[in-house]
């Protein structure tokens, strides 16, 4: 059995800028945060001051369902620091709103891995700051 599981403690952990430490705090909260330009609507990726589509300064924080659909993975057997344990399965997930996201997939077998499986977020921390947002299977 390789059930797909979130990664232990002792990962190498994500660093926070002045941007993105509102996403790291709705995470340790268990909540899957977005931005969205107020002005034109554009969704950006990451964390972002200044919108790429009409160069406003007006992002606004937005509370995703945590719902999603998964679009890409690989499974990875051979990991890249020894502290990761394997397989672990990076996903990009297309979260409900229109969100493209990069995280892992947990609660299921790589096999059982296909193009437009239906994902929901669950949260899980990997250090005292830090807490990650991975999908499984709904009710799993």
């Amino acid at each position: 059995m390789t059930l797909l599981q979130p990664q232990p403690r002792g990962i190498p952990v994500p660093r926070p800028s002045v941007h993105s430490e509102k996403y790291w705090e709705g995470s340790r909260q268990h909540q899957l945060l977005y931005q969205r330009c107020a002005a034109c609507g554009h969704i950006g990726l990451r964390a972002f001051t200044v919108c790429a589509r009409c160069l406003a300064t007006s992002p606004v924080w937005e509370r995703s369902t945590g719902a999603g659909a998964l679009y890409s993975w690989t499974v990875v057997w051979r990991p890249p620091d020894p502290s990761f344990k394997v397989p672990y399965a990076p996903a990009v997930v297309r979260l409900d709103e229109g969100v493209w996201m990069l995280s892992a997939v947990i609660g299921c077998e790589p096999g059982e891995l296909h193009d437009g499986m239906r994902l929901a977020v669950q949260f899980h921390a990997i250090s005292e700051e830090i807490t990650l947002p991975y999908f499984a299977p709904p009710g799993r």
